[in-house]
């Protein structure tokens, strides 16, 4: 297993493992991106990924962006981690959210931060395990445009 920074070769797998997750997550009609959007956003700087690959194929990644918290300063926003079903249970989840929390105290980030549905009891764990704090009292709100 090796986790390294993604290249633009690693965006189909990347959208592959986001469409994955959706579909977990009971919303695959959610997914309306596409891997030339990826492509495009990726050369724009707007994201940056590790990958978890074992030969030669990907089967986690955690995609997270620079953002700015105004109580708290620079912080990562983990968007999404994923590790494919098949390869759960080994340690990979843990070494790319390791990634992101080393990614982000070299960039001087006072803060990771992330969403999680509540329903998701094995991601709760995880969390919780990290020593994660994880809110109950804020909403989120959205618009989609």
């Amino acid at each position: 297993m090796h986790i390294r920074p993604a290249t633009e070769a690693d965006l189909p797998a990347i959208h592959a493992l986001v469409y994955e997750l959706a579909v977990y997550e009971k919303s695959p009609e959610s997914v309306t991106t596409t891997p030339a959007e990826y492509l495009d956003d990726f050369r724009s700087g707007l994201f940056q990924s590790h990958v978890a690959e074992t030969d030669g194929q990907v089967v986690g990644m955690a995609l997270y962006y620079l953002a700015y918290s105004t109580w708290r300063g620079k912080m990562l926003y983990l968007d999404d981690l994923v590790v494919s079903e098949a390869y759960r249970r080994h340690g990979i989840g843990q070494m790319l959210f390791d990634t992101v929390l080393e990614a982000g105290r070299r960039r001087g980030c006072r803060l990771v931060k992330w969403q999680v549905l509540d329903w998701n009891e094995p991601a709760l764990r995880f969390y919780r395990k990290n020593k994660a704090v994880i809110e109950t009292e804020w909403w989120n709100g959205k618009i989609v445009l």
